[in-house]
């Protein structure tokens, strides 16, 4: 779809298993990452998302202008706002005051969604970074705005982060004609970490912890009107009155949470029955103290995760082929002899139109401080490129209209990663190394050269913050093309080494000679004597030697 800035399709969870299960947030506290910043991160996964980046410049509105709301996923009008006096710039999902605000949809009783609201869940973020300073104030102009101008789209889990604090906030309407809606909005202590997947995680509300947590005043006299609880206000939780349990909903989507936690926490293997989908199994808390601090590298390496090395791992099965690939093609759930059965929904998918980790750093001043760190297409297989809040121009890689979901483009880096991803897909473990690689050689290249690009920034924004903003937007926007070029050699790599089924000979990236001027002969490794065993089981007697 073409939306005026920013193209982001909505990432909708749905209670079938046979619908793209879509969109993972995870966040970390400023004491559990390893340098201070506080950091979340946005999996944008839709069929029909295009991976493209787009800002709002800031700007000065005259009195009484106003704002028209489309539907995010549509482009459906739905009314029009007040606007405010002045809107600050925004770079995808973050602000140039270091506010970030991601969601995930959980969808929860469909009974509650307003068809006559007007505030839709993209417009709330996108009108909220536009608006806010902080993570606080976001949630009160997200919650505004709902009040006056009513919530139009189903429930929705939200990150909400600047450069001290992380926030959950879950939120769903209230039917046609009871406009607004119920949320909760709980801060994630500093040495935490927290996540959601498209299933609401809130369960008891602190409502006496009046600092780290605010909530609409009808959270819970609504859900007894409506017959969704009974009992005390200390016994009420979010997730069972308004998105209770499902198999769907904790396989396809808890599981993934429970995935980043059992990897930074030795603690929660106890919890794995609730993620295969037992929905009497103990619920998960809200946000859990990792064993380690995590770093940038950490966040983005999880969001390219499968469940290796746990009982859901995707390479494990004949489904991953004879190349052990954790990638799962659609429909998620399917049927043998009558009896349904499920693929696994991992938090990387192929088909991401982008994938972010926002980096938010109080130690500078917000336009050095912000990084967007940005990836199109599949994250397993893309690579992050660091993208400054404060810059000013789009690289041309992630520039709308460079190529589109119907049209292909080598300057586009998100058809050059689907290039190469779709390779990978079907040789997985003998390419993933050669991306692992090049993923290595330019996402270590960018963290070893932050601090460098972090102190010129300084100087020059110290005298100068105009020339700053001109040098980051030459950092930000020079790193993400080049990275395509790199992406392209890496493609072209793959197809000579890898063509016909061989593999050729080479060395540190050069092919071998067989000493006369021609190419050395290639290795045939075939498959692996498990996959063998599989083909005989199957057609033994047709095959057989005689």
């Amino acid at each position: 779809m073409k939306n005026i800035w920013i193209a982001v399709v909505a990432c909708l969870g749905f209670s079938s298993l046979s619908e793209a299960l879509a969109c993972t947030g995870l966040l970390v506290g400023k004491k559990a990452s390893t340098d201070g910043s506080v950091m979340i991160s946005y999996a944008a996964d839709s069929y029909s998302l295009y991976g493209e980046l787009y800002r709002w410049p800031t700007a000065v509105w005259p009195a009484g202008a106003t704002l028209e709301i489309k539907e995010w996923d549509t482009g459906k009008p739905l009314g029009r706002i007040a606007q405010v006096r002045e809107t600050y710039a925004v770079v995808g999902n973050m602000n140039e005051h270091q506010v970030a605000i991601t969601e995930s949809t959980f969808g929860g009783r469909p009974e509650l969604v307003d068809t006559t609201g007007i505030m839709d869940y993209g417009s709330l973020i996108y009108v909220a970074l536009q608006r806010s300073k902080t993570a606080r104030e976001a949630i009160k102009i997200m919650t505004d705005l709902v009040a006056e101008y009513g919530y139009y789209s189903s429930g929705e889990s939200f990150s909400i982060a600047d450069k001290n604090e992380a926030w959950i906030m879950e939120m769903i309407g209230k039917g046609v004609g009871n406009k607004g809606a119920v949320w909760v909005a709980i801060r994630i202590p500093d040495d935490c970490i927290s996540a959601h997947a498209n299933q609401s995680r809130i369960q008891q509300i602190p409502f006496d912890d009046k600092e780290n947590c605010v909530y609409s005043p009808d959270v819970v006299s609504f859900a007894r009107e409506k017959g969704y609880f009974k009992g005390k206000d200390k016994d009420f939780s979010f997730t069972k009155a308004y998105c209770p349990y499902d198999f769907s909903g904790l396989r396809a989507c808890e599981a993934r949470v429970w995935s980043f936690f059992n990897k930074y926490n030795k603690d929660m293997g106890k919890y794995i029955e609730l993620a295969k989908g037992d929905v009497n199994a103990e619920p998960m808390p809200l946000y859990i103290k990792p064993d380690r601090k995590l770093s940038v590298s950490d966040v983005q390496n999880m969001m390219r995760d499968h469940y290796e090395g746990t009982e859901l791992d995707m390479t494990k099965d004949a489904g991953a082929g004879p190349f052990k690939a954790p990638i799962r093609f659609r429909p998620l759930s399917y049927k043998v002899d009558g009896q349904s059965y499920v693929n696994e929904r991992p938090i990387a998918t192929p088909q991401s139109g982008f994938v972010i980790v926002p980096q938010l750093r109080n130690w500078l001043p917000d336009a050095i401080g912000g990084i967007l760190w940005f990836a199109v297409d599949d994250a397993n297989t893309s690579v992050f490129t660091p993208l400054y809040c404060s810059i000013n121009a789009s690289p041309e890689c992630y520039r709308q209209g460079n190529g589109s979901m119907m049209e292909f483009s080598w300057t586009s880096a998100f058809w050059v990663r689907n290039w190469v991803a779709n390779m990978v897909y079907y040789r997985y473990n003998q390419m993933i190394g050669d991306v692992r690689k090049v993923q290595s050689e330019l996402e270590g290249k960018y963290q070893a050269l932050l601090p460098a690009i972090d102190k010129a920034a300084q100087e020059l924004y110290a005298s100068d913050p105009k020339e700053a903003v001109k040098f980051l937007t030459w950092y930000s926007t020079t790193t993400a093309d080049e990275s395509v070029e790199r992406w392209k050699r890496l493609g072209e790599f793959l197809i000579v080494k890898y063509s016909d089924g061989v593999v050729r000979k080479e060395k540190e990236g050069r092919f071998l000679d067989n000493g006369y001027g021609l190419g050395a002969f290639p290795d045939s490794p075939g498959y692996s004597e498990e996959f063998y065993k599989e083909i005989v089981k199957s057609a033994g007697e047709r095959l057989k030697v005689k």
